[in-house]
């Protein structure tokens, strides 16, 4: 024979085989028990009502009053049924009732808990109905009050429970029900398709809308973020910005001595060698310090500004060159009445550019959302010549018009607070009763010695 001789040795070689296959299935269907025990048995946020972090108190309160009216309805029906209708001994169909309805009040806030309860005393009572009469031609193994309080209760869990173990809840249902096939009584009509459909359904609907809720929270608390960012950029930005202006001004001063001191023995005649030895130092020190100043400031300026268009030269606004700001702001199609002291007031810089700035933004918020508005600034000085008044006031537009901007964050109520506070003024903004908006300052004639830091991010009260 040409047959090819079989080695017994080479036989055997299937039986190592097949066992690690079985080995191998046998530990991923451990493996999967393990999860579904911990997927049931590890509850999410357990004593954490329903609907407790929302604000409304009536919201908060109706998880309870539903769970309520369930288990108080369901509760007699559930007793009456059983012992009417399905033939169940009167005590037996008391406990079970108890243990199906009751523990649905627990699932306000316990309700992965409820459920092993609720899931077990269904679980008992299907097998306790397969010895009763009552049973044939009637529901089972769920009768219809315990599957309208199982879909209740799977509301509940959906709203609460991650969505695994929703779906380790859902399966476990399924199986049970599949089980139940084996020991069906004759002339009962099955069920357990029918709860395994629906709580499918009132699992995925509840996941969505809880998935949902999260999603639009965590979006709000996003937005409330990055509010909160945009203002502290803009804190930043105007801090930064006064910081910029007190370099030039105080860079102004502080060249100014410089020359002087530098200049002194030269434009006065017989000063004494101790006299120039002292002006020397003053203008060595002014040296000193304006280079100090400057490479500390000097971070401030844009890398762009510094690249292209350079250090800034343009001398600083003040009330002087309030007419002109107006000007432009009535050109823009605002009417804008201004009024200035008629007599010239002595302001420090500080005080100057905080004016001319404040007004500045006051008016670009009257064109931002009030374009039309008759507007009125007025800078008075008071009676004992220590504050100077300004204030800017804009009615509602006499005409309809559309604004260019619909909504006010506040962030240019930043920069006014910033420039107050330098000086150690005041400010006072709000609306008006007649729709208008009123802004209104009172800062010193002359800037304190010591005035808080404009880089400064402590006692800061943004808009």
């Amino acid at each position: 024979m040409s047959g090819r001789a079989v080695n017994p040795e080479t036989e055997p070689e299937h039986g190592p085989v097949r066992e690690p296959v079985r080995r191998r299935a046998l530990r991923a269907a451990q493996q999967a028990l393990r999860v579904l025990a911990v997927e049931l048995g590890t509850p999410t946020e357990p004593g954490t009502p329903l609907l407790g972090g929302v604000r409304s108190v009536w919201l908060r309160r109706l998880p309870y009053v539903v769970a309520f009216g369930f288990a108080v309805s369901l509760l007699p029906t559930t007793i009456n049924v059983l012992g009417n209708d399905y033939g169940l001994n009167g005590r037996l169909a008391g406990a079970l009732a108890t243990a199906q309805t009751v523990p649905l009040l627990l699932a306000v806030t316990r309700p992965l808990q409820a459920w092993w309860v609720i899931f077990a005393a269904d679980v008992i009572g299907a097998m306790a109905l397969t010895g009763t009469d009552g049973v044939v031609g009637r529901a089972w193994p769920w009768p219809p009050m315990e599957i309208v309080g199982y879909l209740a209760l799977m509301l509940a869990l959906s709203l609460r429970e991650r969505r695994r173990t929703l779906t380790a809840v859902w399966l476990t249902t399924g199986v049970a029900g599949l089980l139940s096939e084996l020991l069906t009584p004759d002339g009962s009509e099955s069920t357990w398709v029918l709860l395994f459909v629906l709580a499918g359904v009132v699992l995925m609907m509840g996941a969505t809308l809880r998935e949902r809720g999260d999603a639009q929270r965590k979006l709000m608390e996003q937005e409330t973020i990055s509010e909160a960012e945009r203002a502290r950029r803009t804190l930043l930005e105007e801090r930064t910005r006064i910081a910029r202006e007190l370099h030039d001004v105080v860079a102004h001063h502080m060249s100014v001595i410089t020359v002087q001191a530098a200049s002194a023995p030269y434009r006065i005649s017989g000063i004494p060698r101790e006299a120039e030895d002292e002006f020397g130092a003053i203008a060595a020190t002014a040296r000193e310090s304006l280079a100090e100043m400057r490479r500390l400031l000097g971070v401030l300026r844009s890398e762009e500004a510094e690249q292209h268009s350079g250090p800034e030269k343009t001398p600083q606004p003040g009330i002087g060159m309030l007419p002109k700001l107006v000007e432009g702001t009535v050109r823009a199609g605002v009417p804008v009445e201004l009024a200035l002291p008629e007599e010239p007031v002595a302001l420090e810089p500080a005080v100057d550019l905080s004016t001319y700035r404040i007004v500045q933004e006051a008016l670009a918020n009257v064109v931002r959302h009030a374009p039309g508005a008759q507007t009125r600034v007025s800078v008075t000085p008071a009676a004992d010549g220590a504050r100077l008044t300004v204030l800017v006031v804009n009615s509602a537009p006499s005409a309809p018009s559309t604004p260019l901007e619909t909504t006010g964050t506040g962030h240019g109520l930043i920069g006014m607070r910033e420039r107050v506070r330098l000086v150690e003024g005041s400010l006072d903004t709000g609306p008006l009763p007649d729709g208008g908006f009123r802004v209104a300052a009172q800062l010193p004639l002359h800037a304190p010695a010591s005035p808080a830091s404009p880089l400064s991010t402590k006692d800061s009260h943004p808009v």
